[in-house]
């Protein structure tokens, strides 16, 4: 069996403040994703570069106190790819991938558009490059799971309030549009989704901090994994951990199928 999980940590010194390493202990997990770091390799600690029984890999933003991806890893993956090799995009440290045999981990943080137009037109530049990857890494014959920070809610049951937020980032039909292009064109498959077709509330993934939005569970969908098909009909089970709270984002976690095949000596 694989585990991998996926969190957005909105700042590693703050979860692991609130216990989100100590929780990795207990959950045996192969692969951890995590995204938004807002921190600099001096501000890493030995046990968030390394918690017990993982090695860790890291893309950090240039800018201090934004952004960010990693991966924990059980074993020394073959090859780390740090970025999509677009400097702009890679600025802000959005896309590390684990090469492990036949198996590709990646984490990805896709930009929020909340905070204003130009933010908003990053996003959509950001989606309108990152689609070529896509449309590579699925044809690539690897297995690959893509776990990340989407920032965007799929369909009418990924979010509590869909009809208010029609015309906000994060639901806007442009960015639906393009993530029904990433499944019906590329063949990709949202995991959680796949074995969950009909779920509403339990599969949140963020809140906002205002108007009691956890407390009410008026939450949104926006953390997946995706995978290509042969992967995605490997997952037997998908769940969001929401017994602690370690950021505005709950842990997904999915369990495949699947074994990793010895290292060659």
């Amino acid at each position: 069996m694989l585990r991998v999980i996926t969190a957005n940590l909105n700042g590693i010194r703050s979860a692991a403040g609130k216990g989100f390493l100590r929780w990795l202990e207990g959950q045996k997990a192969d692969f951890i994703c995590v995204q938004e770091l807002k921190a600099q390799a001096g501000n890493m600690t030995a046990e968030m570069l390394n918690p017990a029984g993982y090695y860790g890999y890291f893309h950090y933003a240039e800018k201090k106190g934004y952004s960010g991806v990693g991966v924990y890893a059980r074993r020394q993956p073959d090859r780390v790819i740090e970025g999509l090799g677009i400097k702009s995009i890679d600025a802000e440290g959005r896309y590390i991938e684990l090469v492990t045999g036949n198996l590709s981990v990646v984490s990805v943080y896709l930009p929020s558009g909340s905070s204003g137009e130009h933010r908003q037109a990053a996003k959509f530049s950001f989606m309108r490059r990152f689609f070529p990857h896509l449309k590579k890494l699925a044809q690539s014959g690897r297995e690959v799971v893509l776990c990340g920070d989407w920032n965007i809610a799929h369909k009418e049951i990924d979010l509590k309030n869909w009809k208010s937020n029609q015309k906000n980032s994060g639901f806007l039909p442009e960015e639906r549009a393009w993530l029904t292009r990433v499944f019906d064109e590329l063949g990709w498959v949202d995991v959680y989704r796949r074995l969950h077709p009909d779920a509403t509330g339990e599969g949140y993934t963020w809140w906002s901090s205002r108007g009691q939005a956890w407390a009410k569970n008026v939450g949104w969908r926006i953390d997946c994994q995706v995978s290509n098909g042969r992967m995605a009909g490997k997952a037997v089970s998908a769940s969001v951990y929401k017994a602690q709270r370690f950021s505005d984002h709950a842990p997904l976690i999915v369990d495949y199928d699947w074994k990793q095949p010895p290292r060659r000596s």
